[in-house]
């Protein structure tokens, strides 16, 4: 993982948001919920701005600050983003109507796990944005990807956990010690796989970057 020090210089290089995104993380702070960190979603934002993908399918709303800031970033696009908590499914269409991204972001409600079929109207998707459960994450991406376009790309979030899929130190909450074994086989498994090319970035709490192959293996 990158240096704290590091992490802080990096951060004046990180052009301003404005003040409803702002808002959005104090708010996800103050009540711990989990969006992407600050100098993950901006080189997600970059490499999506290359991408310039039209439609693009995320796992795990939150509040929506992730969707909204690929909207803003992404005016042409079009995003279906997934969340089962109704807490932060009614947060993130109040943040999502405020911020003036409605005719961009789709919600829908309910587990990712059971509403492919409604996703799948939607479908082929030049992105598949998953940041939901991560002892889900292989699940997710074996239901989604065959609905992902020729040449998509699959962007994975959390996959360093922390730090805690590299140490050697043992991990004495059982709960992390779990969840950081299943994100290590996620990886593990991302990287042998023939028809995705995968990079891991050590930004945020680290992203990984699947690029699906022309054809298949």
């Amino acid at each position: 993982m990158i240096s704290k020090e590091i992490v802080q210089y990096i951060k004046q290089f990180i052009p301003e948001r404005d003040k409803q995104i702002k808002e959005m993380e104090r708010y996800a702070q103050e009540y711990d919920i989990p969006i992407m960190e600050v100098t993950g979603i901006e080189v997600m934002l970059h490499i999506l701005k290359i991408a310039q993908p039209k439609r693009i399918l995320e796992i795990g709303t939150a509040i929506g600050y992730s969707a909204i800031r690929m909207a803003k970033a992404l005016p042409a696009a079009e995003i279906v983003t997934i969340e089962r908590d109704k807490e932060r499914y009614e947060r993130a269409l109040f943040y999502i109507n405020q911020t003036g991204t409605s005719g961009q972001i789709r919600v829908i409600f309910g587990d990712a796990l059971n509403v492919y079929s409604d996703v799948a109207k939607a479908a082929p998707f030049d992105v598949l944005f998953i940041d939901a459960a991560k002892g889900q994450y292989q699940r997710f991406f074996e239901l989604y990807e065959p609905l992902l376009a020729e040449n998509g790309l699959i962007i994975t979030d959390n996959v360093l956990f922390k730090g805690l899929v590299a140490t050697e130190e043992p991990i004495e909450n059982k709960r992390m010690r779990q969840l950081a074994a299943k994100i290590r086989r996620y990886n593990e498994w991302l990287a042998g796989r023939n028809d995705y090319e995968t990079i891991i970035l050590p930004v945020g709490d680290g992203v990984a970057i699947s690029r699906k192959r022309g054809e298949r293996q």
